[in-house]
């Protein structure tokens, strides 16, 4: 598995007060077409927080129903890349974070249903939607999203080198 390491800070284990565990999938269908959730200008990879005692395979499942409306049939690979953001005051000051999320390659022809996702009221304000866009264009169309509306969380950011190591390690070795 490919680590990404984030540790402005230097901070070592000893220093982290909070633990926030994550997944994302990199959803591809047939058409080598990536998807993606959309909202507050922002495109972001399908995923989100991992539960208590929740066992990775079964949040990225979950998650995945959860933002799609639709299930995955099938086998979930090991995660391809995990990365480690060490956060100093974060989300409060005096407590330090240690952020974990970890990326799975999905190869599937999912059929998003919206209207039977578990959106957030946050995401129904945020005008949530599902896109496709073609893994070859995808860089481009971050980019441009990101200059247009800024990237003030760093998705759009996160997003791009996700995407560069997958098509440079997991995606030329798949093809």
């Amino acid at each position: 598995m490919i680590k990404i390491i984030h540790n402005k800070y230097n901070l070592e284990e000893k220093d982290i007060q909070n633990k926030i565990i994550r997944v994302k999938a990199l959803i591809i269908n047939d058409k080598n077409e990536l998807l993606l959730g959309y909202s507050f200008n922002e495109y972001q990879f399908i995923g989100g927080h991992v539960e208590e005692n929740e066992d990775l395979e079964i949040a990225i499942k979950r998650e995945i129903l959860e933002e799609t409306g639709s299930s995955v049939n099938v086998d979930i690979p090991k995660p391809f890349a995990v990365r480690l953001d060490y956060k100093k005051d974060y989300p409060t000051i005096g407590v330090n974070t240690k952020l974990e999320i970890y990326y799975y390659e999905i190869k599937t022809n999912i059929n998003p249903n919206i209207n039977n996702t578990n959106m957030t009221n946050e995401e129904k304000f945020g005008g949530f939607c599902l896109r496709f866009i073609n893994l070859n264009d995808v860089e481009e169309i971050l980019i441009d999203n990101m200059n247009m509306f800024t990237d003030p969380n760093g998705i759009a950011n996160e997003m791009l080198s996700l995407i560069k190591i997958y098509k440079e390690k997991i995606y030329v070795a798949n093809s």
